[in-house]
C-alpha cells in the first residue's frame, strides 16, 4: 500500500508536469516516424533519456541476430536507417523489482494528407484532444513513460527497482524491434506497454498475419482484350475464398476463451493491391497485399497452409490460374495471438494504482489488433501488461488523443510504478 499523502503527492507531481508532457508529445508527434523514417523521432527519444540521466542504448536491428527467435517475422526492407533506443534507470539500491516501459515510434501511413481535417503531422490540441498521426498509437503513451518518471522525482522520491525505457521501431508491421530488446538481453519482472486501450487492460489480442499474392496474365492490347488474360480482374476473383475462408474462422469464436463474446474477431483485410502498366493493355501483373487475424493457439503454419490451399483452389476455377498459380510471399507479420496470463501481482499492483486515479475497477478488455505484448509474455517468459489511454481513428484519418485521459493513465502508471518497482527519498 502506498501512503495517501503519497499517492496524493504523486498525481500532484503528474499535473505540475503535464504542460510540459504535452508540449513534448507534440514535439514527437510532430516529428514523422514512419517506416524508414524514424530515426529523427528516435533522436528525440535518445535526447529526452539523456537530459534524465539515463544512459542510453542505440542500435540498428541484425536481422540474423533475431531470425532464429521465436516471434520473429520476415522483413523485406533495410534496418539501416533507424535505431531502438532504450534508456536505463539503474536504482542505486535495488531492492524492488524491475519493469520494462515499452512504446513504438512508428506510425502507419497517413493516406491522402488532403482528406484530413487537419495536417497530420502539425499537432494541435482543440477541445481536450491532441489531433496528429501518431497522437493516439501510441506516442502519447509512449512520451507518457518519461514523464511518469519525472513525477517520481519531481515528488523526490525514485524507485528501487531498474527500469528500462524502451522506444521501438517496427511495431506496426513485424514487432522485431521489441523482439531485438529481447535479444539484446534486457528482462524484466514486468512489462507495460501504455498502447491507447481505452483505460482498461489488455486481457488477449488476436495473432496477425500479413502476405502478399502476386498473380500473372498475359497482356495484348486493349482492342483484343477477350484474347488475354487480365491480371487484375483475376486477383479480385481470388478475394471472396478468403473472406470465406475468415468468416469460418469466424464461427469458431464460440469455443475460444476471450473471444467468445465478440461478433467478428477475425478480419481479413486486402490492404493494398497493384498492377497493370497501361490502360489500352490487359494488365500482365497484380499484387495484393492481405492481413488476416488468428486466435490466440491457432497454429501459424496451420493457418498459412490453408490460406495456400484456398488461394490454389480457387485459381483453378480461372483458366489462366489454373495453369499460372499465384505466388505467395509472406511478409510482414506472422504473430500468434496473446492472452495475459500468470501475473496476479503486476494486475493487482496496475488494478490499486488505476482505482486511485479512476474510482472504479480496472475493466479487461480483448483486442482484435496485436501489439508487442506478445514478445514478453510468451517467449520471454514476463508478464506483459497493456494499458493506456482514450484515442479515436487510429490508423485513420484525424486521429487524436484525449489529454484528460492521457493525464489520468499517466497518473495510473506513476503510481504503478511506485507500487511495483518500491520507491525511497531521492
Amino acid at each position: 500500500m502506498l501512503d495517501p499523502a503519497v499517492t496524493s503527492a504523486l498525481r500532484d507531481a503528474v499535473d505540475r508536469g503535464f504542460d510540459d508532457q504535452i508540449a513534448f508529445t507534440q514535439d514527437i508527434v510532430r516529428t514523422p516516424s514512419v517506416r524508414g523514417r524514424e530515426q529523427p523521432a528516435q533522436d528525440l527519444m535518445a535526447a529526452a533519456m539523456r537530459e534524465r540521466g539515463l544512459p542510453v542504448d542505440a542500435w540498428r536491428i541484425d536481422v540474423d541476430a533475431i531470425r532464429h527467435m521465436p516471434g520473429f517475422s520476415p522483413v523485406t526492407v533495410s534496418y539501416d536507417h533507424a535505431t531502438t533506443v532504450v534508456g536505463a534507470w539503474r536504482a542505486p539500491d535495488p531492492r524492488g523489482r524491475s519493469l520494462i516501459l515499452n512504446g513504438h515510434i512508428d506510425v502507419v501511413p497517413t493516406g491522402p494528407e488532403e482528406m484530413w481535417a487537419l495536417p497530420p503531422f502539425e499537432p494541435r490540441v482543440a477541445d481536450g484532444w491532441m489531433h496528429g498521426r501518431g497522437a493516439g498509437d501510441m506516442k502519447a503513451g509512449l512520451c507518457s513513460t518519461l514523464f511518469a518518471f519525472d513525477a517520481l522525482r519531481r515528488a523526490g522520491l525514485r524507485p528501487t527497482g531498474d527500469i528500462y525505457f524502451q522506444s521501438v521501431i517496427e511495431e506496426e508491421c513485424t514487432g522485431n524491434g521489441a523482439l531485438a530488446c529481447i535479444a539484446r538481453g534486457y528482462r524484466a519482472d514486468a512489462a507495460l506497454i501504455p498502447e491507447p486501450m481505452r483505460e482498461s487492460l489488455l486481457r488477449a489480442q488476436v495473432g496477425v498475419i500479413w502476405f502478399q499474392v502476386k498473380l500473372r496474365g498475359f497482356p495484348v492490347h486493349a482492342a483484343y482484350a477477350t484474347t488475354g488474360a487480365n491480371a487484375i480482374e483475376s486477383a479480385y476473383a481470388l478475394f471472396p475464398s478468403l473472406h470465406a475462408m475468415a468468416e469460418e474462422w469466424n464461427a469458431r469464436r464460440a469455443s475460444v476463451p476471450h473471444f467468445d463474446h465478440l461478433d467478428h474477431p477475425i478480419n481479413l483485410n486486402i490492404g493494398k493491391i497493384a498492377g497493370g502498366d497501361w490502360a489500352s493493355s490487359v494488365p500482365a501483373w497484380c499484387t495484393f497485399d492481405v492481413r488476416v487475424a488468428t486466435y490466440p493457439g491457432q497454429d501459424l503454419a496451420e493457418a498459412r497452409r490453408e490460406i495456400e490451399t484456398r488461394l490454389r483452389d480457387a485459381a483453378r476455377a480461372i483458366p489462366f490460374l489454373a495453369n499460372s498459380p499465384p505466388e505467395i510471399v509472406w511478409n510482414g507479420f506472422q504473430a500468434e495471438g496473446y492472452v495475459l496470463e500468470g501475473a496476479a501481482e503486476a494486475e493487482a499492483a496496475l488494478d490499486a494504482a488505476h482505482r486511485e486515479i479512476f474510482a472504479g475497477d480496472l475493466s479487461r478488455i480483448t483486442c482484435t489488433g496485436t501489439t508487442d505484448a506478445r514478445f514478453f509474455g510468451l517467449y520471454a517468459g514476463i508478464p506483459g501488461l497493456v494499458y493506456g489511454p482514450q484515442a479515436e481513428n487510429i490508423h485513420g484519418f484525424d486521429e487524436r488523443v484525449d489529454l484528460e485521459s492521457l493525464r489520468r493513465t499517466t497518473q495510473a502508471m506513476t503510481l504503478f510504478i511506485a507500487r511495483w518497482c518500491g520507491i525511497e527519498k531521492a
